[in-house]
């Protein structure tokens, strides 16, 4: 398969800057990039919007740099490179694509060759280019704490989030016992097995984690991915299990009360998660080791319910900023 190298169209930010509202967004004539000596030149398809794209426009990402292409997501052909790899369909994602380099939302995306990996056979590119950023996060925390096992309890706080949504496929697919904490009765998304789900809308932390013990037969929790930070940051504490693990990615407040005697008597482990500090190698890697639960069908692609083009990016990413629940992806 040989992939026509035209001029394409890619979106490009010039500055940061202080508001949604503020951001100007050029879309342009790309040419295909000349490549160096180990890259390899791919043709993007799909490219999913992450809201660390958009705080990185905003400059909340104190690493972005300017002028750049922004996309960490992306699904598309081999154009150039080695000559095995000219025509494969690949996938992928990355801490630097869109923040360091230049990213997926655009025609032409240039990466080193040993982040190429082939996509699932089993999704499309609309599905594979969306994947990317909430699945290697799931998987790093849980990588990093200790991959779930048969019998254990794992809690996903914020379960409805792509992030949430992720852990609790993982969670499953590894046979824990799985209970999405969300803000709202019923647990609507994919997952291998039955998932115990705590309505968390209008119960305190106490509350919460009284749920999370009856749920445990008593034990608590093995594993806790907290998504969402420091509003079930109490409620997790009390409800993990002996030897137990928080999994951090997110907060909404910086400091949260701490109780360093509960801490150590009940042998916790605290796990922080970033994967901007992964490039496009590592977490491409990852990603590609989830690539057997894709195409067993044990994990599953989110439901893409808006596709953009680039010409309408501005409305994609104010949609996804507003803490849209729908999986936006640019049609490229």
């Amino acid at each position: 398969m040989t992939v026509s190298k035209q001029e394409l169209r890619a979106m490009r930010l010039n500055n940061k800057v202080a508001s949604i509202d503020d951001l100007v967004v050029s879309i342009e004539n790309q040419s295909p990039p000349i490549l160096k000596s180990g890259e390899a030149l791919v043709r993007v398809s799909s490219a999913g919007v992450n809201p660390s794209d958009v705080k990185a426009a905003l400059g909340i990402m104190p690493k972005a740099v300017f002028p750049r292409i922004p996309g960490r997501d992306f699904s598309g052909v081999v154009a150039d490179g080695p000559a095995d790899w000219v025509g494969k369909e690949v996938w992928g994602s990355g801490g630097d694509v869109g923040i360091t380099r230049d990213g997926s939302h655009a025609g032409w995306l240039v990466l080193p060759i040993s982040a190429l990996y082939e996509k699932p056979i089993n999704l499309n590119f609309d599905e594979a280019g969306s994947v990317g950023v909430p699945f290697v996060t799931a998987y790093e925390g849980f990588r990093r704490s200790g991959l779930p096992k048969a019998g254990q309890t794992v809690a996903v706080m914020g379960a409805n989030g792509k992030v949430g949504q992720a852990a609790v496929q993982i969670a499953a697919m590894n046979g824990a016992n799985v209970i999405a904490v969300q803000r709202s009765e019923k647990y609507e998304t994919f997952s291998s097995t039955p998932v115990q789900v705590v309505n968390a809308k209008t119960l305190s932390p106490d509350e919460i984690a009284q749920k999370l013990l009856q749920f445990s037969n008593g034990k608590g929790a093995d594993i806790i991915f907290n998504t969402v930070g420091s509003a079930y940051f109490e409620a997790a504490n009390k409800s993990l299990a002996k030897g137990g693990t928080q999994i951090f990615i997110a907060t909404q407040d910086r400091a949260v009360p701490f109780d360093i005697f509960s801490f150590y008597r009940g042998m916790h482990t605290y796990v922080g998660i970033d994967t901007l500090a992964l490039d496009c190698i590592e977490s491409t890697k990852l990603l590609n080791l989830l690539r057997p639960g894709f195409e067993s069908g044990k994990l599953k692609p989110f439901k893409v319910d808006q596709v953009f083009e680039l010409k309408d990016a501005l409305e994609a990413y104010k949609l996804v900023l507003g803490g849209s629940q729908n999986r936006v992806v640019f049609k490229l």
